[in-house]
């Protein structure tokens, strides 16, 4: 062009906000630094105040390459630890708490020298299986083994009481009541 006017006037003084230059026709419109890109197309209209956030579906929009720290997992994926499905329960170990537990509600003798073979039985599959349980086979022993002494405990203290009960007929003779 050979005239001298200037294709971008400078703005009239006191106009507020400053008009931003016109892009020239081979460029492609830019928004102005600081203001927000168009929202997309199909965007939705933002939620009401208080109104819970939709749920974010799709991947995650690109900001840049991801720091290479290593074999790290990608953005949004869950971490994997180790290969296949997790190691599996030991089924004695469960054997064992069931019957160390039972033994107090149920069965109280048979129920503890049941958790206490299945809890060892349990505990030595275990140092060589690569199973989980090793926690519940020890319970079910410490259970067990507590629940037998408790038992025991108990035969003891009857025995005693009927010796008692026993030595007092022997002693004083049948029970005629009060007085005679």
């Amino acid at each position: 062009m050979s005239d001298n006017t200037p294709q971008n006037p400078a703005p009239e003084p006191g106009a507020y906000p400053p008009v931003p230059p016109a892009p020239a026709a081979d460029q492609p419109a830019q928004p102005a630094p600081g203001a927000y890109p168009p929202p997309a197309q199909g965007a939705y209209p933002p939620p009401a105040y208080g109104a819970p956030a939709a749920p974010a579906y799709g991947s995650a929009p690109a900001y840049g390459a991801a720091p290479a720290f290593g074999s790290a997992p990608a953005y949004g994926a869950a971490p994997s630890y180790g290969y296949g499905a997790p190691a599996k329960t030991n089924t004695l170990a469960i054997v064992s708490l069931i019957a160390s537990i039972s033994s107090f509600v149920i069965l109280p003798f048979i129920g503890s020298i049941v958790g206490v073979i299945t809890g060892h039985m349990s505990l030595n599959q275990l140092k060589t299986s690569g199973e989980q349980g090793r926690g519940m086979a020890l319970a079910g022993t410490i259970v067990g083994w507590v629940g037998l002494g408790l038992t025991i405990l108990g035969i003891i203290a009857a025995i005693l009481f009927f010796a008692f009960f026993a030595s007092m007929y022997q002693q004083y003779g049948s029970y005629s009541g009060y007085g005679s």
